[in-house]
């Protein structure tokens, strides 16, 4: 009878063993390891939030800098580089905005709110895309949000200053003493050379977004697009 128990508990220790080391492998998003992206060709879907074309993007230039929680500052231990360090080291939960730490510290005040004094709050609408995002699951997605035939300044130019650029290059943040959060100040680069310059990699120009991947060949042609033809207010 004893030596039966002892097989008994032998096979109940084993299966447990087997239960806990297979959790192992269910955890959704292990530290250091990027999951491969969604998407990428698909056209774009006007109810879908895409973390490679907006919110990777937003996070970078607001957040990610120099000093704050980039790679090697890591500030408060908050890495808001890639993918994985987003969710992990930003406290995302998939699905629940409210309960994400990445969406609160966006709406506090204060020394508490992010980013923080005398940086710009995040807009609402910038708010709003991080919040649809986590709540859409907090996927590592992107779409094809490019078209070279639109290259308006409403349409194409203005979108991607503030969404790659606008955090480091405003009124209060004069990164490199250069502000894009207007017509007349984008306007100013445009005409001189610096945005083309920056943001193509040309030489004698810093590349730009910094601390971010170039901007796509058909972002730049809009750019240059719309500067050819007068880099207008339209």
């Amino acid at each position: 009878m004893k030596s039966k128990k002892l097989v008994f508990l032998f096979m109940a220790s084993s299966i447990l063993f087997v239960a806990v080391n297979s959790c192992k492998h269910e955890i959704p998003f292990p530290v250091g390891v990027d999951t491969p992206v969604d998407g990428g060709t698909q056209t774009c879907s006007t109810d879908t939030v895409y973390f490679q074309n907006k919110v990777l993007p937003l996070l970078n230039s607001s957040c990610a800098m120099s000093g704050c929680h980039d790679a090697i500052s890591h500030k408060d231990g908050v890495n808001l580089t890639t993918y994985s360090n987003i969710l992990s080291t930003g406290g995302v939960r998939p699905g629940n905005p409210g309960g994400s730490k990445l969406y609160k510290v966006l709406n506090e005040t204060g020394g508490d709110r992010m980013p923080p004094p005398p940086a710009a709050a995040f807009t609402q609408a910038q708010k709003d895309i991080i919040y649809k995002w986590i709540l859409q699951g907090a996927k590592n997605n992107a779409c094809n949000d490019c078209d070279t035939t639109v290259f308006t300044y409403s349409g194409a130019v203005a979108p991607l200053m503030n969404t790659y650029c606008k955090g480091c290059h405003n009124p209060a943040s004069l990164g490199g003493g250069i502000d894009v959060s207007t017509y007349v100040s984008v306007n100013s680069i445009a005409l001189n050379g610096k945005l083309l310059g920056s943001i193509s990699h040309a030489a004698g120009f810093k590349a730009m977004p910094q601390g971010s991947s170039k901007f796509s060949d058909c972002k730049i042609t809009q750019v240059q697009k719309w500067i050819a033809a007068g880099a207008a207010n339209n």
